[in-house]
């Protein structure tokens, strides 16, 4: 798969959702589907994106017991999604447990990755809050080999740890990457973030993006400048 932009669709409801994608009446862009959205509408609104042409990632971040994350990928294997992840913190079991779940009987499946440190963590809350007081980057490290060895895709991670991330598992393992945002645009409560145009440099995969995409004044032409930016 190239290089690609996802459209994190953070909506409330299916009608926002449906009145945000309409506008885009010639490429139609990869979406993100994450909590708020699933939790509001459910598998359905799933199914309606995907029969509109556009390919999904469903962002749950599962994280159980792997008995309990098998039996929900499961069920997530037949929504047709071409992503979907859980937390490396779940350990190589419950990654292990996911893929079986995942896998269809005829022995395809999304693609899936795990989610190494949200972008909203830093080493200060790290260490404060999850008492790992190793240095950040060494911990994303860590968690993308132990999801790679587990047999998974890729990762969710940092754009500033994209590069990293192929040197310790390799160029064919994915890296997707938030905390996106324009060099004249805000950062929100990203705290490690980069642009489009870097996050190409350094290698990332895939880029999520929302609020510079979905709260722009023309989110269409937001949408082309990424494209620009991170994919030609």
């Amino acid at each position: 798969m190239g290089r690609d932009v996802i459209v994190a669709c953070d909506f409330a409801s299916a009608e926002d959702t449906f009145k945000f994608l309409d506008k885009f009446t010639g490429r139609k862009p990869f979406v993100k589907i994450g909590m708020e959205l699933y939790y509001a509408e459910g598998p359905s609104i799933v199914r309606e994106i995907k029969k509109r042409g556009h390919k999904i990632f469903l962002d749950l971040k599962l994280h159980d017991i792997p008995n309990t994350v098998k039996k929900a990928m499961s069920v997530l294997s037949h929504l047709d999604v071409d992503i979907c992840n859980l937390h490396a913190a779940g350990t190589t079991a419950m990654m292990q447990a996911a893929l079986e779940g995942l896998t269809r009987e005829d022995g395809t499946r999304p693609l899936l990755i795990a989610v190494t440190q949200l972008t909203s963590t830093d080493q200060e809350a790290m260490e404060r809050d999850l008492l790992i007081n190793k240095p950040i980057d060494e911990v994303v490290m860590h968690y993308a080999l132990t999801a790679k060895n587990a047999g998974l895709d890729g990762v969710v991670c940092s754009p500033l740890e994209a590069g990293k991330v192929h040197d310790t598992c390799g160029k064919n393992f994915l890296t997707v990457t938030p905390g996106i945002r324009f060099a004249d645009g805000d950062k929100g409560d990203q705290k490690r973030v980069m642009t489009p145009a870097d996050a190409k440099e350094i290698g990332s995969d895939y880029i999520v993006v929302g609020r510079p995409i979905t709260a722009a004044e023309d989110p269409v032409a937001a949408y082309e400048r990424c494209i620009r930016e991170f994919c030609d």
